[in-house]
């Protein structure tokens, strides 16, 4: 297993289409302080899923998430996936053609994901998000 807090590459992307292979990698991501990612069957394609809330540290701001959608609406374009959910703190797209695929696509995301929340922990006078629902950041 990587160290935690680095991404992760496409092959260690946990597989969790069972229930419980989800439940467990999410309890380790959150043990380790690290941004949640899976990919998972969906029929007969493929999920993938990142989930920042996992990790205790800052959440990516709003400016930044725009940098992911913008991503994930080009997937949805060019026929990649077909359906992409992105929020402050989760992102779901499918399905996904291959496993191969998903993986790929779920390691650049969770990469992504941990620069941004590295360049937002650098520098957060310059990527403020704006106030979550009930204070939280």
């Amino acid at each position: 297993m990587p160290k935690p807090g680095i991404p992760l590459q496409a092959a260690l992307i946990p597989d969790c289409t069972e229930p419980e292979a989800h439940r467990a990698a999410y309890r380790t991501a959150k043990a380790n302080n690290a941004i949640f990612v899976c990919i998972a069957r969906h029929g007969q394609r493929w999920k993938v899923q990142l989930d920042v809330m996992a990790s205790r540290k800052p959440y990516v701001p709003d400016q930044a998430m725009a940098i992911l959608q913008s991503a994930a609406e080009a997937l949805v374009l060019d026929g990649t996936v077909e359906q992409a959910n992105i929020g402050a703190d989760y992102i779901s797209m499918w399905p996904i053609e291959t496993e191969e695929r998903a993986r790929e696509i779920a390691a650049a995301f969770h990469a992504a994901m941990y620069g941004l929340q590295l360049l937002h922990i650098a520098a957060p006078s310059q990527l403020e998000p704006s106030p979550r629902p009930g204070g939280g950041r």
